[in-house]
């Protein structure tokens, strides 16, 4: 809508032809709903008073849109989570297994050396090594 001094601009909104209202006769169709005008191909028009269905409809479309984008925002920020909680339990389980592999061999998590008896070694040198694990 293009507004000048004396006249204004508008669009029919049915076939799109641009054409031109005298500005008392927009000034009273804006504030009457009950003033009907026509563009020049003969569609009849006036200005709805509040919210138009068109209006509405486009309101509840773009909160729909924009519910659907926090939705996969927060979608996206739990499959990270997930992602990295598996990526942390994978790290946790092959430390455990090389862990495991290092005592099966008789070696000393603590101290890295290596022993017939580990299991008389960690109860006598590291005592709080069994106290930690448990």
């Amino acid at each position: 809508m293009i507004s000048k001094d004396s006249h204004y601009e508008i669009q029919c909104w049915r076939c799109h032809t641009s054409y031109v209202l005298p500005r008392a006769l927009y000034v009273a169709a804006k504030n009457s709903e009950k003033i009907i005008f026509y563009c020049p191909y003969g569609h009849e028009a006036h200005f709805a008073a509040g919210e138009t269905e068109e209006d509405k409809l486009r309101r509840e479309r773009d909160l729909l849109k924009q519910q659907m984008a926090e939705r996969d925002d927060k979608i996206h920020r739990l499959i990270k989570v997930a992602n990295d909680a598996d990526a942390m339990v994978r790290k946790v389980k092959a430390e455990k297994a090389k862990l495991t592999k290092r005592v099966s061999a008789g070696v000393c998590v603590c101290c890295n050396r290596t022993f017939s008896n580990m299991q008389r070694h960690m109860r006598t040198k590291h005592p709080e090594f069994k106290a930690e694990a448990a």
